[in-house]
């Protein structure tokens, strides 16, 4: 079963920055997820809408310019860093899911993933792309149908995986409290990766494990590895840093 750090090992630093990442190469995880905005002609590698939970600053991040967002720092520590320099950090090392935030597809997403595969040391099936929009995922896999993405949802419909079948996904990725045998079954039947979303607790992994699934998205890649190489773990390890 494949382990995405999720933002990085974001049990161990602040989510989303180099520190993270970092950690997560560390454990050795089988692969990263970033989430990144587009802003002027950047993409940015932050979670949210707003800054203040992890900047302090108040305001949207939209409403900033690249030099504003750029003079910034997570926890007043960490800048916030763009997805070129991500990539040319990991290197190859591991998978990259990128999930888009906010997005505007035509401003040259494309570019910073053929510019990893030239220049980073990626081959081109450790990228993976995802989004809950859907509509971005179709106009993206029309644009340049040889991208692998992943289809989010919160959800476990009654079609079950067909959503993402029809978009030509790679993967569903789908959250850990709507996930069934049944619905990893009709994925697997249409061909498709399952990722689960996003998994802390070790019973959770032990159980995703039982039920087939190929991924898992967590805080915690070391304590993952632990559990799912049947490694004892300290209940302690579990707690978030704060």
């Amino acid at each position: 079963m494949l382990i995405f750090a999720h933002r990085g090992a974001s049990f161990e630093a602040p989510e989303n920055t180099i520190a993270a990442f970092g950690r997560a190469l560390d454990a050795q995880a089988d692969g990263i997820e970033i989430d990144v905005y587009p802003l002027e002609d950047e993409w940015i590698v932050f979670h949210d809408r707003y800054l203040a939970r992890l900047t302090a600053q108040e305001g949207r991040l939209q409403d900033f310019n690249l030099t504003q967002l750029r003079s910034l720092k997570v926890f007043g520590q960490h800048p916030i860093p763009t997805l070129d320099e991500v990539l040319d950090f990991i290197g190859g090392r591991c998978m990259v899911n990128i999930e888009l935030k906010g997005a505007d597809i035509t401003r040259g997403l494309t570019r910073h993933l053929r510019r990893a595969v030239e220049q980073s040391g990626f081959q081109p099936e450790q990228l993976l792309v995802s989004s809950f929009n859907h509509h971005w995922l179709k106009q993206l896999k029309e644009d340049h149908p040889e991208q692998s993405i992943g289809a989010l949802t919160t959800s476990c419909p009654l079609s079950y995986a067909r959503f993402a079948s029809e978009l030509q996904a790679w993967s569903v990725h789908i959250d850990v409290d709507f996930i069934t045998p049944e619905f990893v079954a009709d994925a697997h039947l249409r061909g498709l990766k399952v990722l689960v979303f996003t998994v802390d607790e070790p019973q959770d992994m032990l159980e995703l494990k039982r039920m087939g699934v190929d991924g898992i998205f967590t805080n915690h890649p070391t304590l993952a590895k632990n559990v799912l190489n049947g490694l004892y773990v300290d209940a302690k390890e579990a707690n978030r840093w704060v």
